[in-house]
């Protein structure tokens, strides 16, 4: 079994209220958020013990000692059932926001003991809070939503205290396709730069492809003009070209760089909100349209694997002035691997990452054979 996400716009496509009421939602997830982050942080730091150090200036210091954090959901459950935000947006999705945290301490416990054990070498911090007055997903599980995909529509479910408020009395929202109501898991309502997003996540069939030969694979190896450089097994290699994410990238820039001058830093309004909208639309579409063609050139060739290469922080290291440093670092390559990934396990193909080093070196040896036996380099926008 496996989960797939479809992610749909809102903002725009639903009734001012509900609109309003999702938005309402989301402030209220991220108090519950903040609220039950501060108790399990409160508890930890009055168990946990001190340790007293000087510092690389001689001065004396003390600090928490790191120690594993204790979280129980059954007891957030608990304690927050009476808070006003708790009971705001309606038991279930609230106990999804108090899973959210439970994970996230999980999450950071696992990562303490990785970075004893020498397996990483940043050490993790605890999760801290959101940002005040800001807004957080809200998760509707597959019991609290009503899903009619014939109609063409989904009711959400609504807490007591806000029903007699509401003047349709029922909060419904655009379906997805592709899926029944059966394979529905959860609705998750996101806020994003201005706009309200639905993301439907629901079951699948692992596929397995008997036409695919495992004894065939292509490397990738990522890059900023060139965006992906592709060899395969058998010596055909081809680029999918990065030029107009870089384009893309550039007319956002100066056209914030323009509209910001001579205003803070922070500043922020409606303009930015749909320009950076429109700029996020374009990059999921490229790697929507990046990846599928990939997996369609393994599906059409028969190749069972795909081998990525990937260094791990190359972003957060990178030096090529500033100029550069802008292009490389907005490319969403981290985004195209991971849906390629997650395309190539819907399709039965297996999906290796390696170190980025290791297929540069094979794409360098698969071009020089492609060249003596008069291939040619096909290039993809």
């Amino acid at each position: 079994m496996k989960y797939h996400t479809q992610k749909i716009l809102l903002t725009g496509n639903i009734d001012d209220e509900a609109e309003a009421y999702l938005l309402w939602c989301c402030y209220q997830s991220n108090s519950l958020y903040n609220s039950a982050l501060f108790a399990v942080r409160q508890a930890h730091f009055e168990q946990c013990e001190t340790r007293t150090f000087f510092d690389r200036d001689d001065q004396y210091r003390s600090a928490f000692k790191s120690r594993y954090v204790k979280a129980s959901y059954a007891q957030l459950c608990k304690d927050f059932k009476s808070n006003k935000h708790y009971i705001g947006i309606g038991g279930q999705q609230a106990q999804q926001c108090l899973k959210s945290i439970v994970e996230g301490i999980t999450s950071y416990n696992q990562l303490l003991k990785k970075y004893w054990q020498g397996e990483i070498e940043q050490k993790p911090r605890i999760p801290n809070y959101r940002r005040k007055l800001g807004l957080y997903q809200v998760v509707f599980p597959a019991q609290a939503v009503k899903y009619n995909e014939y109609e063409g529509f989904c009711k959400l479910a609504i807490s007591r205290e806000c029903n007699s408020e509401l003047v349709n009395k029922e909060i419904n929202i655009s379906s997805g396709s592709g899926f029944s109501s059966s394979q529905l898991a959860e609705v998750r309502i996101v806020p994003a730069v201005g706009k309200v997003w639905a993301e439907y996540v629901y079951k699948t069939e692992l596929l397995t492809t008997k036409q695919l030969d495992y004894k065939q694979a292509i490397g990738i190896d990522p890059g900023g003009t060139n965006w992906l450089t592709t060899v395969s097994s058998f010596g055909k290699s081809f680029i999918v070209c990065g030029r107009k994410i870089k384009s893309i990238n550039q007319r956002y820039n100066k056209a914030v760089a323009k509209y910001k001058k001579n205003k803070s830093d922070f500043y922020w309004d409606k303009y930015l909100d749909e320009i950076t909208h429109k700029r996020n639309c374009q990059m999921r579409d490229a790697v929507n349209k990046a990846a599928r063609f990939i997996i369609n050139y393994c599906l059409n060739h028969h190749i069972g694997n795909i081998v990525f290469g990937w260094g791990q922080g190359v972003k957060n290291e990178s030096n090529l002035g500033k100029r550069n440093n802008q292009n490389f670092v907005q490319i969403p390559t981290a985004r195209l691997k991971n849906r390629i990934k997650e395309l190539a396990e819907s399709a039965g193909i297996i999906f290796t990452e390696t170190e980025e080093s290791y297929t540069s070196i094979s794409r360098c040896d698969s071009f020089s054979l492609n060249l003596e036996t008069g291939g040619k380099l096909a290039s993809v926008e």
